[in-house]
């Protein structure tokens, strides 16, 4: 791993789409998470519903700001149909329907450890072109790290935005 960044798109205004999404909260270590997307998977299947987008990780406190073992997350498994929204079940697992938001958007080339960058970047633009942060950062994960290398790991970041 070089630590630096692969590539990165240019910061960019767009529409996330409404979605409902079957999500587990975390907490602690990053280190967990592999182990939290096969619960939520794994529940996914056992109640019958269809995968139908990526997965995400919404980052309630930020990595540099927070300890990692204070880190409070979610992971979210966006799944089709119309299931009813319930909170977390004995199992931590619940679900909720999401509005569409205005985010900020880049993709991220590389490791999942190289992205302060294009966070940084991120943020200055949203400072620098009259918005201001409305809700968590979000990743959106486009490779499965069991068949591609970490140089080669496609990473959306959106930040929720409104304009000030």
């Amino acid at each position: 791993m070089t630590g630096k960044v692969i590539a990165m798109t240019s910061p960019e205004i767009k529409q996330s789409a409404a979605q409902t999404v079957v999500y587990l909260t975390m907490t602690g270590p990053y280190s967990q998470t592999p182990e939290g997307y096969g619960r939520l998977y794994g529940w996914v299947s056992q109640h019958g519903l269809v995968p139908s987008g990526m997965p995400h990780a919404v980052y309630l406190t930020m990595p540099p700001d927070t300890p990692e073992e204070e880190a409070l997350w979610e992971l979210w498994a966006p799944v089709a149909g119309n299931p009813p929204e319930h909170e977390p079940d004995e199992d931590g697992i619940g679900v909720k329907h999401m509005a569409a938001m205005t985010v900020v958007s880049a993709m991220h080339h590389g490791p999942y450890e190289t992205v302060a960058p294009t966070y940084d970047e991120m943020w200055a633009w949203i400072g620098g072109n009259g918005y201001q942060i409305a809700g968590p950062p979000m990743e959106i994960y486009y490779s499965d790290p069991n068949k591609v290398p970490p140089e080669e790991y496609l990473t959306e970041i959106q930040i929720p935005v409104v304009h000030k």
